[in-house]
């Protein structure tokens, strides 16, 4: 019987995982597609719903998987296949080239510094630039840059000015198998569509964005230093509608809620009060899901403490002013029964979240939202219909930071169980 665990996702779900059962002297192999580990939480500025900081939560956390003796991190990594059973699964995992040779490279930065290369930051939601040559975010882990072959024009400097060579423009492809006793899946989510909701203008009208997208302008290591300004011309916007369940709770889309919308628009809400003082902020819902610990609290301090406007009603439309740039949300109010025009200088979209586009390699049971079934959902919450292997965080379904956590903690649990028997 193998005595490793293989943890596929380095989200917040999976590196906690991975640290548990690595505190309990098993090796642990962390696969993640990505140059760092980190998820979606290193995109985020604040959490809910007590407005901490995000990366003075994550970062150490993500200092101790690098740092851990018995986590193996494989970034830039997928997992090809996948065969045995538990006890004795043979993993194999591609290691994508990075053509910046991995035990040379120091971070220093110098190489991006010089290269003549930019483009879209994909880590700022587009809203920023990187160079061809580049880190994800500060504090990436691993810190090691990545060249980005793409958009790589082959002008060698980086190469010339690194002290320590690592630059490598040959890297290949390069597999790796391992053999493992037991699966945790936590490859999480990704944003749905919000182009499916052509009646609200995203991609057409550059004021509309998504909430991810208005985190990377809140965040001071995003691309606008913290200042929230609009897309279009750069002004700080005076009156921000924030609408609710794009792309969920829709048949034409997603039926199922995705259960942290509620919470992160009230919490974009208070920032933005907190960065532009007097900005009016209206959100635009079907009914407020606050059902953690602190979560009602949360939305009533929303509410009276910082004066955001709640209006119950499913925007039908969103018209663009073609002078101005502004925007019209057209909804029914529901308290009222009155149909209102609202003019407004941003709107914010939360979009629902639907599962990641990670190939798994393993024939897991799908629930009808698509995201991994549980065997037995009422009285375990991570076991799948595979023997051996379990999931945790948004992998399995949409679900916030401190129930990703939990669950990645519950699978690591039951994953040492396995590990323990030879």
């Amino acid at each position: 019987m193998a005595k490793a665990g293989l943890v596929i996702g380095g989200g917040i779900a999976g590196m906690q995982a991975a640290l548990d059962l690595a505190d309990q002297g098993f090796k642990v192999y962390l696969v993640e597609e990505k140059p760092s580990i980190g998820g979606k939480m290193a995109q985020l500025d604040k959490t809910f719903p007590t407005l901490d900081c995000s990366a003075c939560i994550m970062t150490p956390k993500m200092v101790d998987v690098g740092r851990h003796p018995n986590i193996e991190l494989l970034t830039y990594s997928t997992v090809n296949d996948i065969s045995g059973e538990a006890g004795d699964f043979h993993v194999k995992v591609v290691k994508k080239p990075r053509y910046v040779d991995e035990e040379k490279c120091t971070g220093c930065g110098i190489c991006s510094q010089h290269c003549p290369v930019e483009v879209l930051n994909e880590h700022d939601m587009n809203l920023g630039i990187r160079k061809a040559i580049y880190v994800p975010f500060p504090q990436a882990v691993p810190l090691i840059y990545t060249i980005d072959k793409e958009n790589c024009i082959d002008c060698g400097l980086c190469e010339n000015v690194c002290g320590v060579e690592a630059p490598d423009y040959d890297q290949e492809p390069r597999e790796i198998v391992l053999d493992v006793g037991t699966i945790v899946v936590t490859t999480g989510f990704e944003l749905d569509d919000p182009q499916k909701k052509e009646e609200y203008g995203y991609g057409l009208y550059d004021n509309v964005i998504t909430a991810l997208e208005f985190e990377r302008l809140l965040s001071a290591a995003g691309p606008t230093g913290g200042h929230i300004i609009r897309p279009s011309d750069g002004k700080i916007p005076k009156r921000i509608g924030f609408i609710q369940c794009v792309c969920s709770r829709d048949i034409n889309t997603n039926p199922y809620c995705s259960r942290f919308c509620c919470m992160y628009a009230v919490k974009e809400g208070i920032l933005a009060k907190e960065h532009v003082p007097g900005v009016e902020c209206t959100v635009f819902y079907m009914d407020i899901r606050a059902f953690g610990k602190g979560f009602e609290d949360f939305y009533r301090r929303g509410k009276t403490e910082f004066g955001i406007n709640f209006v119950k009603g499913r925007p039908a439309k969103i018209i663009e002013d073609p002078n101005t740039k502004n925007l019209i949300i057209h909804v029914e109010e529901i308290a009222s029964g009155e149909i209102v025009d609202t003019e407004l200088d941003m709107v914010v979209l939360a979009v629902g979240v639907v599962p990641s586009k990670s190939k798994l390699e393993l024939p897991l049971s799908i629930a009808d939202d698509n995201f991994i079934a549980l065997q037995n959902p009422n009285i375990d919450s991570v076991a799948t219909s595979i023997e051996g292997v379990f999931t945790a965080g948004a992998a399995e379904g949409p679900k916030d930071i401190p129930d990703s956590v939990t669950q990645g903690s519950a699978a690591a649990m039951r994953a040492s169980i396995i590990l323990a028997r030879g």
